[in-house]
């Protein structure tokens, strides 16, 4: 009979300190990051193969200066609030997925769709993350700073720079997918 009794108080202990381990927000429908954490190994290849076909068979054979120098901060997405991350990653993938979506050539159309596809996907769950975590946030001024930088970018760059800078950076935007989805754990 204490066994019965024990059980049940075993599980209301173990529900409550999961409740206070996670935030609320945390666990929120609209908001599910963990499948960013560990990437399974096709996606990062599918990304690998693209970047690698865009560097040799596309840059090479095309002139793609840029001055600016979107990916290149003194300061890491660790250091930033989880919702500033949150933030810093969906304008990455803002910029990502709209160089991928441009017109290209057949062989490269077809190598970046699974890239695009994943890219969009996560895109959406980060949306979907501030809406429902932190609809209202204001960026810090480290990460103001950055957003105004790539605003800037988007009105001085030719399309090409803008396109070159998102795919040569491509797993700088997946390290910074995987800070966001480790939230405070990311070091």
């Amino acid at each position: 009979m204490l066994r019965l009794g024990f059980i049940p108080l075993l599980a209301a202990l173990t529900a409550a300190s999961f409740g206070a381990a996670f935030p609320q927000h945390a666990l929120s429908k609209g908001c599910s990051l963990f499948k960013y954490k560990f990437l399974v190994p096709h996606e990062t290849q599918a990304m690998q193969k693209m970047k690698q076909h865009f560097e040799e068979d596309i840059m090479l054979l095309s002139d793609r200066k840029c001055n600016a120098r979107l990916f290149h901060r003194k300061w890491k997405p660790a250091e930033l609030s989880v919702p500033d991350r949150v933030m810093l990653v969906e304008a990455e993938l803002d910029l990502v997925t709209a160089m991928l979506g441009l017109p290209a050539d057949p062989s490269f159309t077809k190598m970046r769709q699974r890239p695009l596809a994943f890219l969009s996907q996560a895109r959406e769950d980060l949306r979907g993350c501030m809406a429902t975590g932190a609809p209202s946030h204001q960026p810090s001024g480290k990460l103001r700073h950055w957003l105004q930088k790539l605003q800037t970018a988007k009105k001085t760059e030719t399309t090409g720079c803008l396109e070159a800078s998102a795919i040569i950076h491509i797993f700088q935007v997946l390290d910074d997918l995987r800070c966001a989805a480790f939230r405070e754990q990311c070091i």
